[in-house]
């Protein structure tokens, strides 16, 4: 057993999502949203190092020297895998590890709404999850994987980095792809997986033109591909998509991906005032017709609308959604007021209002 270990169960006996090591300090563990430092030593360079050494790959510990950065999964059998990132800082090496659960929750057990798992069984285009770091998105997109996994007959492909949630082959074949390890890079993959006969293709992160190009050039030509934005608005995120490609290219970008788009699951995270835990708001887009036009005629400023309109089609603003997790008594009014879109909406419930959050 590595030194760290301990440290890792920890972790997991105390329900915390991410565990901060860093020299010069304590070690820290983040607990429903809130950091708590573990009654422990304040962490020497040279034994952290060690420490982390020791469960790093060798590969990953090169260029982790070469760059002062690296990630990489890690994995307990029985407790759970963590994705882990090592950087360097002003007193020395540092990394931070966060906890993936071993099981893949269902879609049922977390509560998702029911047309997330109508999205699993779309029979091709683009289906995207987004929000800020740590609000849930891999559980989301594990959630969604599985009932594909459990309910259809196909070859499913993941492209992360590094691997996070391990799906067992059900009903589908699920081949899992470490960038770093099994392919140089998300781009690299997903011009393979064209010639590797998928029928769903997951995109762990869609950063760069390249990669978001090849996601939308792969569900034109009859494949679901599910992926991640670091966006905060389902509106937001078909402009960040836009604008991500040069100019001159735009408008061609606009038709496709009104064609590829089915649905944005844009995610916010709260945490829990009536139990531990932490629970999620979603915002909710489906490229219906008129969602499509919109994309094509740039009038993205009128998707909200769209979105407000369209409860039929399972749509859903996340004011709405942060509303109904209010009036459940779930979660706490001065943070359903500072994460929400129309602060006049939620301002009568709100008990601590400053200058810079109304604004």
């Amino acid at each position: 057993m590595a030194k760290i270990d301990a440290f890792f169960k920890l972790m997991h006996e105390q329900g915390a999502s991410d565990l901060h090591l860093a020299s010069g300090s304590p070690p820290v563990l983040r607990i429903r949203g809130e950091l708590h430092r573990v009654k422990y030593k304040t962490l020497d360079n040279d034994e952290l190092k060690a420490m982390l050494y020791e469960i790093a790959p060798e590969d990953k510990i090169k260029v982790f020297e070469d760059t002062g950065d690296i990630d990489f999964g890690y994995e307990i059998p029985g407790i759970a895998r963590y994705r882990a990132n090592f950087f360097m800082q002003k007193n020395g090496i540092a990394a931070v590890f966060r906890e993936i659960p071993s099981e893949v929750l269902s879609a049922e057990k977390l509560g998702l709404p029911q047309i997330m798992t109508k999205l699993a069984m779309l029979p091709r285009g683009l289906v995207l999850v987004t929000g800020p770091t740590g609000s849930g998105k891999s559980t989301t997109l594990a959630a969604i994987i599985d009932h594909a996994n459990k309910h259809r007959k196909d070859h499913i492909i993941t492209i992360e980095d590094p691997i996070e949630f391990v799906h067992k082959s059900k009903g589908c074949l699920v081949n899992h792809r470490e960038v770093g390890s099994h392919t140089k890079s998300f781009t690299a993959a997903l011009r393979g997986a064209l010639r590797e006969d998928p029928d769903i293709i997951l995109v762990g992160e869609m950063r760069d033109l390249e990669t978001i190009s090849l996601a939308i050039e792969a569900a034109m030509t009859g494949h679901l591909v599910m992926g991640t934005l670091h966006t905060i608005s389902a509106p937001k995120t078909v402009d960040r998509i836009i604008e991500i490609f040069p100019t001159n290219q735009q408008e061609q970008v606009r038709s496709t991906l009104a064609d590829a788009l089915r649905a944005v699951i844009s995610q916010t995270m709260f945490k829990r005032i009536d139990k531990p835990g932490r629970c999620v708001a979603f915002e909710i887009l489906i490229a219906t017709p008129a969602v499509r036009n919109l994309i094509r005629e740039a009038k993205t400023y009128q998707i909200p609308s769209a979105i407000q309109t369209g409860k039929k089609y399972g749509m859903q603003t996340l004011d709405d959604a942060i509303m109904d997790l209010l009036q459940k008594g779930w979660i706490d009014p001065n943070e359903a007021y500072n994460k929400c879109v129309d602060k006049a909406k939620f301002k009568p419930y709100a008990t601590q209002i400053d200058d810079i959050t109304e604004a």
